[in-house]
């Protein structure tokens, strides 16, 4: 007689038999979803479908309008990409995934590439997937993994190989090709359908999909040409350094050598902040405000003080404020559609007052201007502020660059900046680091450090923040004068001392285990870097602490 086992799916109760896998459970509750069933969570563990079920369990599935589907549809269309451009173009034909723009990632060839080019690599791309092919896990011993991809000419991949310390690696096969990808993947090809390439340049495109926020289409392509400039400019500076990846950063630190990289990056984030303030002084005349935004923990704070002060190398006096302190009282904070406080939207800020504050500033009033206790949820108008002749106002909050903001005041007398943590370094040519889990682990330090929060927290409201800033932030990034780049190449092994023993603090139980356990296993690719030669006045000292304009 067959074993069954009860698993839990949806707060339903069902008998199976022992031994099926998550793809054949799965296939029951394929309708229920509008993309293939990618993933599956049992007792709170993400699986691939492969896997089988031996015990009673709680069953979740995941497609890709999950975050967790979302990123193994990802790695799963990256892999397809890559293997149609080989079998199109040749074993030495490869692709280096560069970084998130519009909603897609951008890719560039070691090739030339045309617009009817794309066309048959989409084609290409599509058979893989009609023949539905599987894409197989296998576990290596890491030594062999190092050889097979020394072999392939993939020194990259056999680096990172080098610095992972487990006694066996994960890798995937597609066809007769093996591959390393750091996200779980899909079982085969035919689930991964929804994409769309967009030509760029001869050894540029972008890979679209659908995302957590557009689900149910794949919009037409959009280029941000100030984003896709300081992306470019960044990398560029990166591969004339020789630090384009995880490799190439580790070797440094295991050579003692990391202090000169940390030195020269920092000098030459500053460099732009002066340059920056540079500009805004040859238009002093005209411009009396200056606005930034950016999304959460880009680094607004230290910029702005920090550009305030090479503003006053210029003669220029700048005056600080943030939109934070126009907060609503918190009784007033509009409801978001799940009947919680919505303190992202641009209604949670006292726009009346702002707007006729900065209106009476420009006009030569004196204002008392808010300071926001998010301690008791009120304003306290608790300074006094007067713009002088020689006197600009600078002005940070995620709202700062929406078109709704200041339209009492002309165009030609605000300057917008845009500032974000772009990061320009990859794990390898396939394994991207992704901006978003840059500024997450920031804010985990920050809310840890300065508000006393823990991981759960942090990862609890990580969602609310990211749709506040795919609606109020990312749609005005094009408007800005100038798009400024936080992140620093060699911040991530700065952050792993400092947040890696947080992320052990979160327990099996946690719904954000997996995620804690996802950040965990990226951060073990990164040798730790000691934070002493870090400078005080630097952005990142704004997360991890002993900043000059914070403490």
């Amino acid at each position: 007689m067959m074993e069954t086992i009860e698993v839990k799916i949806k707060e339903k109760k069902y008998q199976l038999s022992k031994g099926m896998t998550l793809e054949e459970i799965s296939k029951e509750f394929q309708k229920d979803f509008k993309y293939p069933i990618l993933l599956a969570k049992v007792n709170n563990k993400l699986e691939e479908l492969t896997k089988t079920v031996e015990d009673n369990a709680a069953i979740e599935f995941y497609d890709l309008t999950s975050r967790e589907g979302n990123k193994t549809h990802i790695s799963g269309l990256t892999y397809v990409l890559l293997y149609a451009i080989k079998k199109l173009f040749g074993e030495n034909a490869n692709i280096v995934v560069q970084h998130s723009l519009d909603k897609g990632i951008y890719i560039e060839t070691n090739f030339r590439i045309t617009e009817a080019r794309i066309k048959n690599i989409k084609d290409a791309m599509l058979k893989v997937m009609d023949a539905d092919m599987p894409i197989i896990r296998s576990t290596v011993d890491r030594q062999e993994a190092i050889k097979y991809f020394l072999e392939k000419k993939d020194g990259v991949k056999a680096g990172v190989m080098t610095y992972n310390t487990n006694t066996y690696i994960t890798l995937y096969r597609l066809g007769n090709y093996y591959n390393y990808f750091y996200n779980l993947m899909p079982t085969s090809t035919e689930k991964l359908k929804a994409f769309n390439l967009t030509y760029i340049k001869d050894n540029g495109f972008v890979l679209q999909f659908p995302t957590v926020y557009i689900p149910d289409k794949i919009p037409p392509y959009k280029h941000h040409p100030h984003m896709f400039e300081v992306f470019q400019e960044c990398r560029d500076w990166a591969k004339i350094i020789g630090v384009e990846n995880s490799v190439d950063l580790n070797r440094l630190v295991s050579l003692g050598k990391v202090n000169d990289l940390i030195r020269i990056d920092e000098t030459l984030q500053s460099n732009r902040l002066l340059s920056l303030a540079g500009e805004i002084n040859k238009k002093k005349k005209e411009i009396k405000i200056v606005l930034m935004a950016g999304p959460s923990s880009s680094g607004k704070t230290t910029t702005s003080k920090k550009l305030c002060m090479y503003l006053e190398s210029y003669g220029l006096h700048p005056k600080v404020l943030s939109m934070d302190d126009y907060f609503v009282e918190r009784n007033e904070t509009p409801i978001d559609e799940n009947g919680k406080p919505d303190y992202e939207c641009l209604e949670a800020i006292d726009m009346k007052l702002f707007d006729k504050q900065i209106e009476d500033l420009l006009k030569g009033k004196t204002v008392k201007a808010p300071t926001y206790s998010f301690l008791v949820g009120k304003k306290e108008f608790n300074k006094e502020i007067t713009l002088g002749a020689e006197d600009i106002l600078v002005i940070e909050g995620i709202h700062a660059l929406d078109t709704k903001v200041l339209t009492n005041i002309p165009r030609n007398k605000k300057y917008k900046i845009y500032i974000s943590a772009l990061t320009e370094i990859n794990l390898d040519d396939h394994n991207r680091v992704s901006t978003t889990d840059n500024r997450m682990l920031r804010r985990i330090i920050r809310d840890n450090r300065t508000r006393n929060n823990n991981v759960e927290h942090t990862l609890k409201s990580w969602d609310s923040v990211r749709r506040g800033e795919e609606k109020y932030i990312f749609p005005f990034q094009d408007d800005a004068d100038f798009t400024f780049n936080s992140a620093l190449i060699y911040e991530i092994g700065v952050l792993k001392t400092y947040v890696e023993p947080l992320l052990y603090s979160v327990p099996q139980d946690s719904p954000y285990y997996e995620e804690a356990k996802r950040l965990i296993n990226f951060l073990r690719l990164f040798l730790p870097i000691p934070a002493d030669v870090v400078p005080q006045d630097s952005i990142l000292r704004e997360f991890i602490g002993g900043s000059c304009f914070h403490e």
